[in-house]
């Protein structure tokens, strides 16, 4: 059984505990922090848009279509469907001489309520370029548009059907992620993505490891390791991208810069690269509480980096507070996190 790395509290005493497990690791695979079981296969969702980036720079698709940093970070983002996100989405495929009716992601509204309630009022509706992935799907786009200029394929035709396992841009996802993880994803669980592209089962210790080898390039080919430098700068230089406003992977890395690479994953998944220490960190809350990993992520990098920054704090022992605005109660780490980190304080 996992052990419980965040409690709820209401006034002083514990409401709720989430349960889980982390892993942080080196490029090497050696291990530095472990919690549960981190040999238990999870799908991470969201949380490894950096690794299926890889290739969308490693191919030459990136330069071949003059990406800006916005354009790379978004392609790494699970944002919010903010004007910014979907105009930059769109400027990609413009690019392209494609539309949103490229996209195979699928329509979603915006996540953030102020932009869906103006859309509402305004009598619009929202497009695949308002979905939260709509900026990695425009990074395939880009490399399924290469790969079809370089076979003289019609690009329109070649895009079609590229969520499809067997897509020859999805195969290339899978290949880096088979290559940074060093598991074979063809032999592992596979499932269906929120924006339809095959999701695999990997263990954390994996997980990690590929975080790791993206901060310090080792273990990687020199084609992802320039790619995984490249999009770590672009997502520092634009974190707006990457989430959206009050998101907390862009504010923390408007705070840390290179410092900490983050990203959330659906069901309670974080991932993430400490570049200056040579670590990669992968943590699954069991209940899929997207709260309780937000504030795991908060302890550990608070710990890691040493720091005190009142962002991280915010999040690690995050406020709770009525429809009144009263505070009700709070989240902290729980003894079992607060110990396995305790000499890195």
């Amino acid at each position: 059984m996992n052990p419980v790395l965040i409690e709820v509290l209401r006034g002083g005493a514990v409401e709720s505990r989430h349960a889980g497990a982390l892993a942080v690791v080196d490029a090497s695979g050696g291990v530095h922090t472990a919690l549960g079981d981190i040999d238990r296969p999870v799908f991470p969702r969201s949380a490894v848009k950096l690794l299926q980036a890889l290739p969308l720079v490693a191919s030459g698709a990136a330069d071949a279509y003059g990406l800006s940093d916005a354009e790379l970070a978004l392609a790494c983002a699970s944002h919010s469907g903010e004007p910014e996100h979907v105009t930059t989405a769109a400027g990609v495929l413009a690019r392209l001489g494609l539309t949103a009716d490229a996209l195979e992601c699928g329509t979603q509204w915006p996540s953030r309520e102020p932009v869906l309630r103006s859309m509402v009022a305004r009598g619009e509706l929202a497009t695949p370029l308002h979905n939260n992935c709509s900026g990695k799907h425009s990074g395939f786009v880009c490399v399924a548009c290469l790969m079809a200029r370089s076979g003289g394929t019609e690009p329109a035709a070649f895009v079609r059907g590229y969520v499809a396992a067997e897509h020859p841009v999805m195969r290339e996802v899978s290949a880096a992620l088979s290559a940074a993880t060093g598991v074979d994803v063809e032999r592992a669980p596979r499932g269906t993505d929120g924006c339809s592209i095959p999701t695999f089962a990997l263990p954390l210790r994996s997980l990690a490891l590929a975080f790791a080898r993206c901060g310090t390039g080792l273990g990687l080919s020199e084609g992802h390791a320039r790619a995984a430098r490249r999009l770590r700068q672009a997502v520092a230089a634009a974190p707006f991208m990457v989430g959206g406003t009050d998101r907390f992977d862009t504010r923390v890395m408007q705070t840390f810069g290179e410092r900490l690479f983050c990203k959330i994953g659906a069901e309670g998944v974080y991932c993430a690269v400490l570049p200056e220490l040579g670590l990669g960190l992968a943590l699954k809350i069991d209940d899929g509480a997207a709260r309780a990993a937000e504030a795991t992520m908060a302890t550990v990098a608070q710990a890691l980096l040493r720091s005190g920054d009142e962002v991280l704090r915010s999040y690690s022992h995050l406020a709770l507070r009525n429809w009144r605005g009263i505070d009700v109660g709070s989240l902290r780490p729980a003894p079992d996190l607060v110990r396995a980190f305790a000499s890195s304080q």
